[in-house]
């Protein structure tokens, strides 16, 4: 026979919906009234995933990328809205000027992921409120990500330290 215990079920439920503990970076957005809030956790996330000494360049291609499809798909909308043909036209423009000025393939990624949501997803406000909308869920995600692995590195300096200072008391 096997015993449910509703109290461990119910708090392995509430730590993997975290509805009563969102992630910080979710409650910064929604404190900047956010509509899609969502978007910071995911980007803390995408940051966490690497080292440190990797964050950094990643947050910047991700910034950057999304700072680009953000505004060719704000001023791409006004003129083509909701317009299948101009989104590939500019994916594929987009990927033209990455490839031709160097940049990072994962800035591209971004743009494209960005110039998605700006341009085809249904919205009920203007593609130009949904780009800054993007941009700064975004920004802030990666913000609490680098914010995290700063605090960490200086709590793992801090283990360090202490762990060396008792071995060689020894």
């Amino acid at each position: 026979m096997m015993v449910k215990n509703p109290g461990v079920n119910g708090q392995l439920g509430a730590w993997i919906i975290a509805k009563d503990h969102p992630p910080v970076s979710y409650l910064v957005a929604r404190l900047f009234h956010l509509p899609e809030a969502y978007w910071a956790p995911m980007s803390t996330l995408i940051v966490m995933q690497s080292t440190l000494s990797a964050a950094v360049p990643i947050s910047v291609q991700y910034v950057a990328g999304t700072a680009i499809g953000a505004a060719v798909g704000a001023v791409t909308d006004v003129y083509f809205p909701a317009n299948v043909w101009a989104f590939g036209v500019v994916a594929l423009i987009i990927g033209l000027l990455c490839v031709a000025l160097r940049v990072e393939r994962s800035a591209y990624r971004y743009a494209s992921i960005t110039l998605v949501i700006v341009m085809l997803v249904p919205r009920s406000t203007s593609a130009r409120l949904v780009a800054i909308h993007r941009f700064f869920e975004v920004s802030i995600g990666i913000a609490v990500g680098l914010a995290f692995f700063a605090l960490w590195s200086r709590i793992d300096q801090g283990f360090s330290s202490k762990a060396s200072q008792a071995s060689s008391a020894q």
